[in-house]
């Protein structure tokens, strides 16, 4: 007999979750999913982000502000700003010298570096996730009533 798979929604991680291993016995330290990204925390503040994937998908992102990206890039010239994601700075796994600066670059976030390190925002849910909701919260307080009134009348 065949097993079934009762947790069908076992967390694939990223092959360059390794980057992490250096935070791994810090208490502070705690992973977690950040849209496509394997995330690395540090005592609540999202430090790292990790992912496989195409370009610009496809290396490590630090996660930072404006205002710190100009001296982490003296320091790692070869960070840029992601293309998409522009407060934040990218190191394509495609760089000859990725695994060595992806290991500088976590060693620098155990030491809780102060220009890296960001506070993780709640989603904001869009317009029209809102509209959707705010009508179907109409329709059935509507559908609500109606009933009420269907059994008052019988």
């Amino acid at each position: 007999m065949k097993a079934i798979d009762l947790n069908p929604k076992v967390r694939k991680v990223s092959p360059l979750f390794w980057v992490f291993e250096s935070l791994e016995d810090d208490p502070g330290f705690m992973t977690r999913k950040f849209f496509m990204f394997d995330a690395a925390y540090l005592d609540g503040l999202l430090y790292l982000a990790v992912n496989v994937g195409e370009e610009p998908w496809n290396g490590l992102v630090v996660c930072t502000s404006h205002e710190h990206q100009a001296s982490l890039i003296e320091d790692f010239p070869e960070l840029h700003a992601h293309p998409i994601i522009g407060k934040w700075l990218y190191l394509s796994q495609t760089h000859p010298d990725f695994e060595s600066l992806a290991l500088k670059l976590a060693r620098l976030a155990l030491r809780r570096d102060a220009r890296m390190g960001i506070e993780p925002g709640t989603r904001k849910r869009s317009g029209s996730v809102k509209r959707a909701q705010s009508a179907k919260k109409t329709a059935t307080k509507t559908a609500t009533k109606t009933a009420t009134r269907t059994k008052k009348g019988t």
